[in-house]
């Protein structure tokens, strides 16, 4: 089956706010996107979907998402062979380093370093590989927080491919149950647990909500970290504080700059409060405690 590469290329910056919005707008489509360094000395990077099917459709909707940055730019069509675009495109990461992670697929374990908490991620089909502003900002706030508040029990909800929970029991050493709504992104994270021996430590779970039994089994937790969207985060508001500690710490991502006070009203009517926001890539990572 032939499939078509729809691409542009600009700046790192621009680069790097277009492919997030692109994994929010297309994130139900199951669409492979890239996005490669063409030119660094140029600052000239490609970000590329492939799309089947309705092709004209697939770019009218990232031209909608361009309009909506205000970036007028060029897309251009490519027809290719049907080839795994999930392994091309992992191949294609550059390691990442958020504190003292250090998060790589296995073309990059030579360049991990003494010191480094290495996270290796294959993610196949789940979100989640801390290529992402959400998830490299999560990582930063979860080592100050785990350093500073030293959690004994944790909670990753919406876990994709199981990079913040890996990072939390390689961080602290503590139990830390990573659930998601999705069963292949459970399968996912549970062989990124086991790449990353950790399987002790973290158990993972297909859990649509938090009625599921296995979050009374393993609650309440002091820390809990939710890298979704904002939508469902406020949703769950009340069940966040349910499931927490007395004295207990959330970490919230998946969030744009723009919705940040919406989540913030939603979880101040649960009576927690603001400790600190970080900014990255046009998204937002929140810590709150009750």
């Amino acid at each position: 089956m032939t499939q078509t590469r729809l691409h542009l290329t600009t700046g790192r910056i621009d680069a790097a706010r277009i492919f997030a919005a692109f994994e929010t707008a297309f994130e139900e489509d199951g669409f492979p996107l890239a996005l490669l360094e063409v030119d660094e000395a140029l600052d000239i990077q490609e970000i590329s979907l492939y799309a089947d099917g309705d092709v004209d459709e697939a770019e009218r909707r990232m031209h909608a998402v361009l309009d909506e940055l205000s970036l007028p730019l060029t897309i251009r069509r490519e027809a290719v062979p049907d080839v795994d675009w999930v392994a091309l495109s992992l191949e294609g990461l550059k390691p990442v380093r958020a504190g003292r992670f250090f998060v790589h697929g296995a073309h990059d374990r030579q360049k991990r370093r003494s010191g480094d908490l290495a996270i290796e991620i294959e993610a196949g089909l789940a979100f989640g590989t801390g290529h992402h502003g959400t998830t490299a900002g999560c990582l930063e706030v979860l080592e100050e927080v785990a350093r500073r508040e030293r959690p004994k029990n944790a909670l990753d909800l919406g876990t994709g491919s199981a990079v913040l929970a890996i990072a939390l029991a390689k961080f602290s050493h503590i139990p830390v149950l990573a659930t998601d709504i999705d069963p292949v992104a459970t399968r996912v994270a549970a062989d990124n647990v086991r790449l990353n021996g950790v399987s002790a430590l973290v158990k993972t779970a297909t859990a649509p909500g938090f009625h599921h039994p296995v979050f009374s089994q393993r609650g309440p937790f002091d820390l809990i970290v939710a890298n979704i969207l904002a939508k469902p985060l406020m949703r769950l508001a009340p069940q966040m504080a349910r499931h927490l500690t007395p004295g207990g710490s959330i970490v919230l991502s998946g969030i744009l700059e723009r919705q940040r006070n919406a989540v913030l009203a939603a979880y101040a009517g649960q009576k927690f409060r603001h400790v600190r926001t970080l900014a990255r890539e046009g998204w937002v990572t929140l810590h709150l405690k009750r």
